[in-house]
């Protein structure tokens, strides 16, 4: 088999990305209606701001804006873990970052598959946050026990696409005439279903452990849980949603408004109640009603370094001492105003975030570096003094567990948080995925440390030979 017959995987991620955002807007109306108004509102910030769009061109990020997606899916077993990795590396999308989602009060613990190189994000940067659902927090041994049991009976990929994963590893590829089906049967797996694997009884006791627990136990497939384009203005967007006929939740997640983004901030609609049917004893189906699947808009920002994270960290955890957020929204106004507050202390200009070390950029030389006298040096610190090399934030391309349990909780309609000790168990989490996920700090550190060595390399390539 010759390797030019395959299919990129950055066309099978496209195909399947598109593939997914079609279906999902037809299963959820609303989501097709958020993704108008998101590009409105995009549309408009671009407009008003044309330095951005400049910025945004040169730097190769304007098209991926509108293609930008990302999802998440919860999974019962190591199992489906484990098949779900092998489906994503087909796509060109890697295990990035774990997550400990029990400190937050939701039962599962998480990694972000995703594209990791520049050309492929900026290609596609489609990412799906999958979680695997943590049986030993469920406190009553015979629940996780019968859960156990039903979640190992349950087959959540066709045998048809087992097998094109199957051909695919053996081939170092995917030929052509088996993209389509791949992408056909793959998403097999993320479609709704909405017939229960479980009694109208036990799925009544799952959803008293936890609404997450219901979720993921309760049907024959784990179904796609939202998708999310990204914003330019993620508060014009929570401000026009309810004209649109949209009830957003109450907090944007994340990080305070600012000139320097940092990091990434959530918000979404609330999530639907959909009309389901549960097995009986006898055979026969009852009608019932479960609610999951909603709608989330992001805006994006710089990745932070270790230091800066440790800062965000910080800040995160003074403001929630002083306000948390309530999931009824009662106290968003106050909580916004102690975020506002705390985050002072965080620098919200990009040549102090980088002066201290807070935040990861890419290098480039500049577009009028030529007309620009600068030392004859290979000092970074001193072309950028010149204004010969330039400096842009790099895009944070993760999840934050805080922020993810906070859209979960609020759109499964918790009033109440639930408790579990934080158990974060990394070593488990990849035994059963497989591989070892990739740390994010090391990666945003590489693609850093590499563009400035390139942007240095060619400023050397213009310089006249003596």
């Amino acid at each position: 088999m010759k390797e030019e017959s395959f299919v990129s995987a950055d066309d099978i991620r496209s195909a399947f990305s598109a593939a997914m955002s079609v279906m999902y807007r037809k299963e959820v109306p609303a989501y097709g209606t958020l993704l108008d108004l998101v590009a409105d509102v995009n549309k408009a910030t671009l407009d008003a701001a044309p330095q951005l769009r400049e910025r945004l061109v040169e730097t190769d990020s304007l098209d991926r804006i509108s293609e930008e997606r990302h999802g998440a899916i919860r999974l019962g077993t190591a199992a489906e873990l484990a098949m779900m990795r092998r489906v994503f590396a087909v796509m060109g999308m890697f295990p990035v970052g774990y997550y400990d989602l029990s400190s937050a009060g939701v039962p599962v613990h998480s990694t972000a598959f995703r594209p990791i190189g520049d050309a492929a994000l900026k290609r596609n940067p489609f990412r799906v946050f999958t979680s695997l659902l943590r049986l030993d927090l469920i406190a009553d041994r015979g629940l996780r026990d019968e859960a156990e049991r039903i979640l190992g009976q349950r087959r959540i990929f066709t045998s048809r696409a087992v097998e094109l994963v199957e051909k695919a590893e053996t081939q170092g590829g995917i030929v052509r005439e088996d993209a389509a089906a791949f992408v056909a049967e793959v998403l097999e797996t993320f479609r709704w279903h909405d017939k229960a694997n479980v009694s109208a009884e036990l799925y009544r006791r799952l959803h008293d452990a936890h609404r997450l627990i219901a979720d993921v136990v309760s049907f024959k497939g784990p179904h796609i849980n939202h998708l999310t384009p990204r914003t330019l203005d993620i508060d014009a967007v929570q401000r026009l949603m309810p004209e649109r006929g949209i009830a957003p939740k109450a907090v944007i997640e994340g990080p305070p408004a600012r000139k320097c983004l940092i990091l990434l901030r959530q918000t979404s609609f609330k999530a639907l109640e959909e009309q389901v049917s549960f097995i009986d004893g006898d055979g026969t189906w009852k009608p019932g009603s479960h609610t999951a699947r909603f709608g989330e808009i992001e805006q994006r920002g710089i990745a932070l370094t270790p230091k800066g994270r440790a800062l965000y960290d910080k800040l995160l955890d003074e403001t929630r001492q002083r306000v948390r957020p309530t999931p009824d929204g009662s106290n968003a106004a106050e909580y916004e105003k102690a975020l506002q507050q705390v985050f002072r202390a965080f620098p919200d200009d990009w040549a102090q975030i980088r002066a201290q070390g807070l935040g990861y950029f890419a290098y480039s030389i500049a577009p009028d570096a030529k007309a620009k006298k600068h030392p004859e040096t290979g000092d970074l610190e001193a072309l950028i003094a010149a204004g010969v090399i330039c400096f842009d934030p790099i895009t944070y391309e993760d999840f934050l567990p805080v922020s993810a349990a906070g859209i979960f909780q609020s759109n499964l309609g918790d009033d109440e948080r639930q408790e579990f000790v934080e158990s974060p168990n990394q070593r488990r989490f990849e035994s059963d995925l497989g591989a070892s996920v990739l740390n994010e700090f090391e990666h945003y550190a590489r693609i850093e440390r590499e563009s400035a060595e390139a942007a240095l390399r060619a400023l050397r390539a213009t310089e006249p030979a003596e």
